[in-house]
């Protein structure tokens, strides 16, 4: 026979089992993934940590080599220097000591101004008497037929510049193909190498620059009359 109170009780005792299994079950599932009530928010990025301040450096660049080449170290004889001259010259005159390789340009008073030069070499030596007929600054070069004949390899033409064999001034003698100029070459002072130009360093020729004028005299003395030492250092 049918029993109410016992089917009572069997139903709630199922019911109650029923909640406790889902609420395990509801549990069980939070603990694995948690819901994500704002899942838009994205989390920060790490930030770096502050460096330390660096002044701005400018980049280092391979310095091209200096347009002074009057820095080959100079024999103490060749260096510009004032010294004892006895002539009968007036002051401003120029006289080229070939023999002995200096230029001295006359002071007054038994003194000159004496520079070291290159001159000629065997066979392209002069002498004579001229005057500076035109001055130039960074002359351009234009080699003359009979040196193109001898080294037909030369520029026809070569800018001023220093790069240039005519160095920083020129003077320019008489109608001549002669000049007293500067070089880019300063190890050649005190030799004989040119075609008979009067070779200066640059820093030299640019100090007689600034003394002589157009129709300065110019003494050139022959190989033959070698003297020595016509000058001695001014005390």
């Amino acid at each position: 026979m049918f029993n109410l109170d016992i089917f009572k009780t069997f139903s709630r005792a199922v019911a109650f089992g029923a909640v406790a299994v889902s609420a395990i079950a509801f549990g069980g599932s939070a603990k694995a993934a948690p819901v994500q009530i704002f899942p838009f928010f994205q989390p920060l990025p790490p930030m770096a940590a502050p460096q330390p301040f660096q002044p701005y450096q400018a980049p280092t660049y391979q310095t091209e080599p200096s347009e002074d080449q009057d820095a080959v170290e100079m024999p103490a004889r060749f260096r510009r220097q004032t010294v004892s001259y006895a002539t009968r010259e007036a002051p401003g005159t120029i006289i080229i000591d070939t023999p002995n390789t200096y230029l001295y340009y006359v002071l007054g008073n038994g003194q000159a101004l004496r520079y070291g030069i290159g001159v000629g070499r065997d066979g392209f030596t002069w002498s004579g008497i001229q005057s500076v007929t035109r001055k130039a600054e960074w002359p351009a070069w234009t080699p003359p037929p009979e040196m193109i004949a001898r080294q037909p390899y030369l520029p026809r033409h070569m800018a001023g510049g220093p790069g240039n064999p005519l160095g920083a001034r020129a003077m320019y003698l008489g109608g001549t193909i002669y000049r007293i100029h500067g070089t880019n070459a300063p190890e050649t002072i005190g030799k004989r190498v040119s075609s008979g130009c009067i070779r200066m360093t640059n820093d030299d020729v640019t100090d007689l620059y600034s003394r002589v004028n157009v129709g300065t005299k110019v003494v050139v003395l022959p190989m033959t009359e070698r003297r020595a030492e016509l000058g001695t250092a001014a005390r």
